[in-house]
Protein backbone atom coordinates (compact mmCIF):
# COMPACT_ATOMS: atom_id res chain seq x y z
CA UNK A 1 0.00 0.00 0.00
CA UNK A 2 1.17 3.51 -0.74
CA UNK A 3 2.48 5.92 1.90
CA UNK A 4 1.40 9.52 2.36
CA UNK A 5 3.03 12.53 3.95
CA UNK A 6 1.46 13.99 7.08
CA UNK A 7 1.07 17.31 5.25
CA UNK A 8 -1.38 15.68 2.83
CA UNK A 9 -3.90 15.30 5.66
CA UNK A 10 -3.36 18.71 7.29
CA UNK A 11 -6.63 20.55 7.79
CA UNK A 12 -7.31 24.00 9.24
CA UNK A 13 -10.66 25.38 10.35
CA UNK A 14 -11.29 28.85 11.80
CA UNK A 15 -14.37 30.41 13.31
CA UNK A 16 -15.34 33.43 15.40
CA UNK A 17 -16.80 32.72 18.84
CA UNK A 18 -20.28 34.29 18.88
CA UNK A 19 -22.91 34.58 21.67
CA UNK A 20 -24.80 31.37 20.69
CA UNK A 21 -21.49 29.45 21.12
CA UNK A 22 -21.07 30.44 24.78
CA UNK A 23 -21.60 28.56 28.04
CA UNK A 24 -22.83 30.10 31.31
CA UNK A 25 -19.28 31.39 31.98
CA UNK A 26 -19.26 33.48 28.81
CA UNK A 27 -16.67 31.29 27.09
CA UNK A 28 -16.87 28.80 24.22
CA UNK A 29 -19.04 25.82 25.19
CA UNK A 30 -16.87 22.71 25.45
CA UNK A 31 -19.36 20.59 23.50
CA UNK A 32 -19.22 23.03 20.60
CA UNK A 33 -15.41 22.85 20.58
CA UNK A 34 -15.58 19.04 20.72
CA UNK A 35 -17.83 19.05 17.64
CA UNK A 36 -15.32 21.28 15.82
CA UNK A 37 -12.51 18.92 16.85
CA UNK A 38 -14.31 15.82 15.56
CA UNK A 39 -15.20 17.58 12.32
CA UNK A 40 -11.69 18.80 11.48
CA UNK A 41 -10.12 15.48 12.55
CA UNK A 42 -12.54 13.54 10.34
CA UNK A 43 -11.57 15.67 7.35
CA UNK A 44 -7.90 14.88 7.99
CA UNK A 45 -8.65 11.15 8.25
CA UNK A 46 -10.70 11.16 5.04
CA UNK A 47 -7.96 13.08 3.22
CA UNK A 48 -5.42 10.49 4.33
CA UNK A 49 -7.49 7.39 3.58
CA UNK A 50 -9.61 8.76 0.72
CA UNK A 51 -12.35 6.59 2.21
CA UNK A 52 -15.31 7.15 4.48
CA UNK A 53 -14.30 7.04 8.14
CA UNK A 54 -15.89 6.55 11.54
CA UNK A 55 -14.70 7.97 14.83
CA UNK A 56 -13.42 5.06 16.92
CA UNK A 57 -12.33 7.10 19.92
CA UNK A 58 -11.61 10.52 21.24
CA UNK A 59 -8.62 9.74 23.41
CA UNK A 60 -8.56 13.09 25.12
CA UNK A 61 -9.65 16.66 24.87
CA UNK A 62 -7.60 18.74 27.24
CA UNK A 63 -9.06 22.22 27.69
CA UNK A 64 -6.05 24.34 28.62
CA UNK A 65 -7.46 27.89 28.38
CA UNK A 66 -10.98 29.31 28.00
CA UNK A 67 -11.89 30.89 24.67
CA UNK A 68 -13.73 34.19 24.95
CA UNK A 69 -16.52 35.71 22.90
CA UNK A 70 -15.20 37.60 19.88
CA UNK A 71 -11.99 35.57 19.71
CA UNK A 72 -11.22 33.41 16.73
CA UNK A 73 -10.74 29.72 17.25
CA UNK A 74 -8.41 27.98 14.81
CA UNK A 75 -8.12 24.20 14.72
CA UNK A 76 -5.26 22.39 12.99
CA UNK A 77 -5.38 18.63 12.50
CA UNK A 78 -3.35 15.94 10.77
CA UNK A 79 -2.84 12.19 10.77
CA UNK A 80 0.10 11.30 13.03
CA UNK A 81 0.16 7.50 12.83
CA UNK A 82 -1.63 4.58 11.24
CA UNK A 83 -2.18 0.91 11.89
CA UNK A 84 -3.86 -1.40 9.39
CA UNK A 85 -7.29 0.26 9.15
CA UNK A 86 -7.05 2.98 11.79
CA UNK A 87 -5.54 6.46 11.96
CA UNK A 88 -4.54 8.59 14.92
CA UNK A 89 -5.29 12.28 14.36
CA UNK A 90 -3.84 15.15 16.41
CA UNK A 91 -5.80 18.38 16.81
CA UNK A 92 -4.40 21.64 18.17
CA UNK A 93 -6.78 24.49 19.04
CA UNK A 94 -5.51 28.07 19.07
CA UNK A 95 -7.57 31.02 20.26
CA UNK A 96 -6.73 34.50 19.03
CA UNK A 97 -7.80 37.84 20.40
CA UNK A 98 -8.55 39.43 17.04
CA UNK A 99 -8.07 42.97 18.41
CA UNK A 100 -4.60 42.42 19.92
CA UNK A 101 -3.30 39.46 17.94
CA UNK A 102 -2.47 37.54 21.15
CA UNK A 103 -2.72 33.78 20.61
CA UNK A 104 -2.86 30.84 23.01
CA UNK A 105 -3.07 27.09 22.59
CA UNK A 106 -6.39 26.37 24.28
CA UNK A 107 -6.85 22.67 23.69
CA UNK A 108 -5.15 19.58 22.28
CA UNK A 109 -6.76 16.32 21.35
CA UNK A 110 -6.07 12.88 19.90
CA UNK A 111 -8.75 10.96 18.04
CA UNK A 112 -8.77 7.62 16.26
CA UNK A 113 -10.66 6.97 13.04
CA UNK A 114 -11.25 3.75 11.13
CA UNK A 115 -11.50 3.77 7.33
CA UNK A 116 -14.55 2.00 5.94
CA UNK A 117 -14.75 0.16 2.63
CA UNK A 118 -17.68 0.03 0.23
CA UNK A 119 -18.85 -3.09 2.09
CA UNK A 120 -19.13 -1.14 5.37
CA UNK A 121 -16.17 -2.99 6.90
CA UNK A 122 -12.78 -1.62 7.99
CA UNK A 123 -10.35 -1.26 5.11
CA UNK A 124 -6.57 -0.70 4.99
CA UNK A 125 -5.10 2.81 5.02
CA UNK A 126 -1.74 4.11 3.79
CA UNK A 127 1.15 4.45 6.22
CA UNK A 128 2.07 8.01 7.16
CA UNK A 129 5.42 9.73 6.61
CA UNK A 130 6.29 12.47 9.11
CA UNK A 131 8.61 15.26 7.97
CA UNK A 132 8.78 18.07 10.55
CA UNK A 133 10.17 17.70 14.06
CA UNK A 134 6.64 18.04 15.50
CA UNK A 135 5.31 15.32 13.16
CA UNK A 136 8.24 13.03 13.91
CA UNK A 137 7.79 13.46 17.68
CA UNK A 138 4.05 12.72 17.50
CA UNK A 139 4.67 9.71 15.22
CA UNK A 140 7.43 8.32 17.46
CA UNK A 141 5.27 8.49 20.60
CA UNK A 142 2.09 7.18 18.94
CA UNK A 143 2.65 3.51 19.90
CA UNK A 144 2.60 4.52 23.60
CA UNK A 145 -0.70 6.31 23.07
CA UNK A 146 -2.05 3.26 21.19
CA UNK A 147 -1.24 1.02 24.16
CA UNK A 148 -3.00 3.41 26.55
CA UNK A 149 -5.95 3.63 24.14
CA UNK A 150 -6.27 -0.17 23.98
CA UNK A 151 -6.15 -0.43 27.78
CA UNK A 152 -8.80 2.28 28.16
CA UNK A 153 -11.02 0.56 25.57
CA UNK A 154 -10.81 -2.74 27.47
CA UNK A 155 -11.78 -0.91 30.67
CA UNK A 156 -14.73 0.69 28.85
CA UNK A 157 -15.89 -2.75 27.69
CA UNK A 158 -15.74 -3.99 31.29
CA UNK A 159 -17.79 -1.01 32.47
CA UNK A 160 -20.38 -1.57 29.73
CA UNK A 161 -20.70 -5.23 30.69
CA UNK A 162 -20.88 -4.43 34.42
CA UNK A 163 -23.50 -1.71 34.12
CA UNK A 164 -25.44 -3.20 31.21
CA UNK A 165 -28.52 -1.70 29.62
CA UNK A 166 -30.78 -1.50 32.64
CA UNK A 167 -32.35 1.93 32.99
CA UNK A 168 -32.14 3.74 36.34
CA UNK A 169 -35.93 3.88 36.63
CA UNK A 170 -36.25 0.10 36.12
CA UNK A 171 -35.11 -0.51 39.72
CA UNK A 172 -37.78 1.71 41.28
Amino acid sequence: MEKKYVRESRTVKSSVVLPPDLNNHGTLFGGKLMAYIDDVAAISAIRHARKHVVTASTDSVDFLQPIKEGYSVCLESFVTWTKTTSMEVFVKVIAENLLTGERKVCAVSFLTFVAMGEDGKPTPVPKVIPETEEEKWLHEHAPERAIARKKRREESKKLAKEFGVKKPWDSI
